[in-house]
């Protein structure tokens, strides 16, 4: 192990501690614990991705953090050579929200799934990313509750038999990339675990952006909700229904590129056309930095209720301020503005005795 200067001289008095070198290869980021997860399942397929994808942040292990929920990808902190946390259900957008606040210093990662981060943890979810904090949130989606064994989810489709809803569901879905964009969070991409290239795009993309930002993953269940994504992985069928959006090119797809995505000329919104067969200028190019987010919501929203499409890639990524700078700003500013005496402070003018 080779210690090396932190340079990072906001951190006042913390004791510096034993740095290693910065690893260059995937083994460098896998722990030494045994992978436990059902054979088959997607979550193997997305921590190979990503324990290749760490070395090229450039960043030490000491200086990236994996913080998890409860669910079977929240066993992900363990499988990492970074500093990580297993932490309570739902809880873990909050959890890193303090720490991005108290360590400017440390990439940020949050890993949960459709029933951790939608169910119990729905509310510090959006909050983390209307706030735009500096975090980065893998939110798996496999639409089904594996660890607490095959009962639905908040992404459950309607009509989903499961051992909670032996009759089939009657909850409406939620989309989890339509509510990012409505919590207006300012970088928002999908992949899914079998596409290791299209997924490496985006968790750099995310790696990059200074803010929140959500990445749904369509990660496959092999035990209680096999296949769930077949349709998009298929090779004969993956072509008709998957969207792969890049920056500034039309969005264009299908079996021989015969269908585009255009604009409604009634509705105003968006939907899907035979490109051959409607205006060039009525398809729409993908621009995922425009500010208003209402195109980003559209695409997350091609199918309506149905899953007959599913647009991939980065659909949001715009600049705003993060919420852990203003905080870190806010606290700077106050000790030149705010009285320094406590018991003023309590006892100001904004106080009354009740007899």
């Amino acid at each position: 192990m080779t210690t090396v200067e932190l340079g990072l001289p906001e951190l006042g008095g913390m004791d510096l501690v034993p740095r290693t070198e910065l690893p260059d290869r995937p083994a460098g980021f896998k722990s030494d614990q045994e992978v436990r997860w059902c054979p088959g399942c997607g979550d193997y397929a997305v921590l190979n991705a990503v324990q290749s994808f760490l070395p090229t942040l450039g960043l030490q292990r000491e200086n990236i953090v994996f913080i998890s929920g409860i669910g079977c990808s929240s066993r992900f902190p363990y499988y990492l050579e970074t500093y990580g946390m297993h932490s309570i259900h739902g809880r873990a957008p909050a959890i890193a929200t303090g720490l991005a606040i108290g360590r400017p210093d440390l990439s940020i990662w949050v890993v949960t799934g459709d029933g951790d981060a939608l169910s119990i943890g729905g509310n510090h979810l959006i909050h983390a990313l209307r706030r735009n904090v500096n975090i980065k949130i893998l939110l798996f989606n496999n639409r089904i509750y594996g660890l607490t064994k095959g009962q639905y989810s908040p992404t459950s489709e309607v009509g989903k038999v499961t051992k909670s809803t032996p009759l089939g569901s009657l909850d409406n879905p939620l989309n989890p990339v339509s509510l990012a964009l409505g919590a207006e969070a300012t970088f928002v991409g999908r992949a899914m675990d079998s596409d290791r290239k299209g997924l490496t795009e985006v968790l750099t993309a995310a790696a990059q952006h200074r803010g929140a930002a959500l990445v749904e993953i369509y990660q496959n269940c092999p035990i209680f909700n096999d296949g769930a994504f077949d349709a998009l992985k298929d090779v004969g069928s993956a072509p008709q229904h998957l969207i792969q959006l890049r920056a500034g090119e039309p969005i264009i797809f299908g079996p021989e590129r015969k269908f585009a995505v255009v604009r409604d000329e009634v509705t105003g919104g968006l939907t899907v056309g035979r490109g051959d067969q409607v205006d060039r200028s009525r398809i729409v190019v993908h621009d995922p930095t425009r500010p208003d987010p209402s195109q980003a919501f559209a695409l997350s929203r091609i199918s309506g209720g149905s899953a007959e499409y599913a647009v991939t890639g980065v659909i949001r990524n715009v600049v705003a301020p993060a919420y852990d700078d203003a905080v870190r700003h806010q606290a700077a500013e106050a000790t030149t503005r705010m009285p320094t005496d406590l018991e003023a402070l309590i006892t100001g003018k904004e106080t009354w005795t009740v007899k």
